[in-house]
């Protein structure tokens, strides 16, 4: 019951987040379309996230001492890897090719977990991962202006790969010896993450007036430091700490699944919020998406006993007069985290 009762929890907060990082996009582009650098609104983003973390950083100190390559991970490819490989993508691929081939990343994780951790993968999870991705080829509409760069690939794929990252990273952070509490975890992530962000975006190149004024958003003026409050306080902040959590109670490739559902949430935002219409084949994808991730969230093992958070549930093995027993999920040594 107790099992149960965190996986939906689980499942809630992998909403949750998918939600918040899903509104992300409906909030820059006013502001990128009000005068922006694309990098200057991601730079904005995560060192204000950064900077309401600051207390929590610093009451989990010790991290720095006990969990130094999960912090660099985390920082590195969590928040600065994928925000850094995703905008420099789509510059030279269309947008809709590059977050499909960011939202592999599910396909991914279950590659990692099958051939690295060694471990089985239920074929419900993968038939929600098929599903997942070919319906978010229909929402992006992957067929429309796909030119074939080579660069531009190889970039959106190391996004991908960096969101692999997010999920087996925030997994690892769970381990029986010594949890890295994942407030913690994030926080640290972020500030790395900005350091890094500060080398590659400048900053100080920034035209800043464009924070003092308004943004256009489908007609409507919106002041830009109400957006840019959404993008640092919901979009990061709220989406990175429900979706840590959101990992731990579920498992990485569960909650790989129902992230994808981030590219059906922030293009039903755009239509509603910025008057970006969805198509018949967009809405069919989005549905397949939502198939797609229940299954993979029904198909999560059952554990016998113990907390559902930090723990990723258990994998199933043949016992001898050919039913399903499960045996408890094993885990990598601690030592991982969407634009």
């Amino acid at each position: 019951m107790h099992a149960s009762q965190g996986r939906s929890a689980g499942l809630g907060l992998a909403l949750a987040s998918a939600f918040a990082f899903g509104g992300s996009g409906v909030a820059a582009k006013p502001l990128i379309e009000a005068g922006l650098d694309p990098l200057h609104v991601v730079w904005l983003r995560v060192a204000g996230a950064a900077l309401v973390m600051l207390p929590v950083a610093w009451r989990h100190r010790d991290l720095l001492r006990r969990k130094p390559a999960l912090l660099a991970g985390f920082g590195l490819l969590a928040v600065a890897g994928v925000q850094a490989f995703y905008f420099a993508s789509i510059s030279r691929i269309p947008v809709g090719v590059a977050l499909l081939i960011e939202y592999l990343a599910p396909a991914l994780v279950l590659g990692w977990v099958r051939f690295v951790q060694r471990r089985p993968v239920t074929r419900a999870a993968a038939l929600g991962v098929v599903l997942a991705v070919g319906g978010l080829a229909c929402v992006v509409q992957v067929w429309s202006g796909l030119s074939f760069d080579l660069l531009g690939l190889l970039l959106a794929l190391g996004a991908a790969c960096c969101q692999v990252g997010y999920f087996v990273l925030s997994d690892q952070g769970a381990d029986e010896d010594g949890q890295a509490d994942p407030l913690g975890v994030i926080a640290y992530g972020l500030l790395i993450g900005a350091l890094v962000l500060t080398v590659v975006a400048r900053p100080w190149g920034m035209d800043r007036s464009v924070l003092a004024g308004s943004a256009d958003m489908d007609g409507t003026a919106v002041p830009a430091w109400l957006l840019l409050g959404w993008i640092v306080l919901i979009a990061t902040v709220l989406a990175y700490v429900t979706g840590v959590i959101s990992v731990r109670r579920l498992s990485p490739q569960v909650a790989g699944v129902v992230a994808c559902l981030e590219a059906v949430i922030a293009t039903v935002l755009a239509w509603v919020l910025l008057g970006e219409h969805l198509d018949a084949p967009q809405i069919i994808g989005g549905a397949v998406v939502l198939v797609g991730a229940f299954i993979a969230q029904s198909s999560t093992p059952k554990t016998t006993a113990g907390p559902v958070a930090g723990s990723g549930g258990g994998a199933e093995r043949e016992s001898p007069d050919g039913e399903r027993a499960e045996e408890p999920e094993t885990r990598l040594s601690a030592g991982r985290p969407t634009p």
